[in-house]
């Protein structure tokens, strides 16, 4: 017997359906009986592809995702695309290309309505409708997403919310677990990890927003005192160096701290070096492979969201030019980085090498890069020996054996 598990979101009138199909977040992944009765080899592999989301970096995840729908090989893979609003809603059935041109077309701001023949982003005055969904053979059908491919960049998608539900599914899904995503996306916690397992970091404090909010001068006088100028000032939880600034004296601290402040409740203030920027791709689950190094050369005061998606200043050079030993070293303490945060699928592992010491420091690990083949962690894949296409059907396969180990857990006594 088969069971299909509805949940709706807001309210029970706000289920998005198609052709009076009823259609819930969780419809789309739930088929309890899936492992037992279908036989995978017999047919294309369904991967729903899960894109935008609730977060600063919502349009990168948007180009991601075009790019890995271009690049699944269409004779192993039926590609089912989910979009995610920025307001959260969700969208089966729309393509990433669609979801960005209507976004475009409501100014950066659509709102979604849906009735029974399709989704629509609502027209100003001057604006006309997009129907974004042109086939709704999907709802209407028992079949089932076989797994999940997350592409998400940031909140609500990178950080372990979005891993909770699938895992709540039973749904197999490419990248990290719970814990993983969580712990890689929290600035704090992550440098408490890496300390806890002897990898060097830069020095840094963190505070909440209630903090500054309560006594900026006392948190001033703090920075002040422990890392000086210059510095850099971070949401914690946020990515694309979103929200990110350089604090060369006390008026740009508090400005800087103001911003961060803006995107997230905790905020991270770093001691600056000066240092090249290396990185290295970690493949796998529990026995993971690092890639070559690479290097972001950077013609920006640093490498912020301007310099990686907007201008044309920076670049990337692959393999680095670095000492051999020093290549081994940063692929040793990716790949330990990645084992002390509990990490599967895959991983971005990014490096400062200090000029006047030479002294290696980890930066931070990004657990759902950016990903189209001309992102840093395809790039070094491809400079490893591991073709974009072939990389997305790795990651697919690591996923499904990460599933197929956690089916080995006991849930009874």
């Amino acid at each position: 017997m088969s069971y299909i598990i509805l949940i709706t979101t807001k309210d029970t009138n706000e289920t998005f359906g198609t052709n009076g199909t009823e259609v819930s977040l969780l419809r789309i992944f739930i088929h309890l009986n899936l492992w037992r009765d279908t036989k995978l080899t017999e047919r294309k592999l369904r991967v729903g592809l899960i894109f935008g989301g609730r977060s600063s970096e919502h349009a990168v995840s948007l180009v991601s995702a075009s790019s890995v729908m271009d690049h699944l090989d269409s004779s192993k893979y039926e590609v089912f695309p989910i979009g995610i609003t920025k307001e959260g809603s969700w969208l089966p059935g729309v393509a990433p290309a669609k979801l960005l041109a209507a976004e475009q077309c409501a100014g950066n701001a659509p709102v979604l309505e849906v009735n029974a023949t399709s989704m629509l982003t609502k027209p100003s005055s001057t604006r006309q409708p997009m129907p974004l969904v042109e086939n709704n053979e999907w709802f209407s059908s028992n079949d089932v997403l076989d797994v999940a491919f997350p592409v998400l960049h940031g909140r609500y998608g990178e950080d372990g919310t979005l891993q909770g539900l699938l895992e709540m599914a039973n749904v197999p899904y490419v990248g990290c677990g719970v814990m993983g995503a969580a712990l890689g996306m929290d600035k704090e916690k992550m440098k408490m990890i890496f300390r806890a397992a002897g990898l060097p970091v830069v020095d840094s404090l963190a505070f909440r927003r209630k903090e500054w909010e309560r006594s900026p001068e006392n948190i001033v006088a703090a920075i002040e005192r422990r890392l000086n100028y210059p510095c850099f000032v971070k949401p914690a939880n946020s990515g694309s160096s979103i929200g990110v600034n350089k604090a060369r004296n006390r008026d740009e601290l508090e400005r800087a701290m103001k911003v961060a402040a803006d995107y997230d409740h905790k905020i991270i203030v770093e001691r600056a070096i000066n240092c090249r920027e290396l990185e290295c791709s970690v493949l796998g689950n529990d026995e993971p492979k690092p890639s070559v190094i690479g290097e972001v050369i950077v013609n920006n005061e640093f490498y912020d969201y301007q310099a990686k998606y907007i201008d044309q200043n920076s670049h990337t050079v692959v393999p680095a030019d670095v000492p051999q030993e020093t290549a081994e070293e940063m692929r040793r303490m990716a790949t330990q980085a990645f084992l002390a945060l509990d990490l599967s699928g895959l991983a971005r592992v990014d490096f400062f090498l200090e000029h006047e010491t030479n002294h290696i420091y980890i930066n931070e690990v990004n657990t759902l890069p950016s990903f189209t083949p001309q992102c840093m962690y395809p790039k070094l894949c491809e400079a490893s020996g591991l073709s974009y296409p072939y990389l997305l059907e790795r990651l697919i396969e690591l996923a499904l054996e990460r599933h197929a180990d956690r089916q080995r857990n006991r849930i009874t006594l």
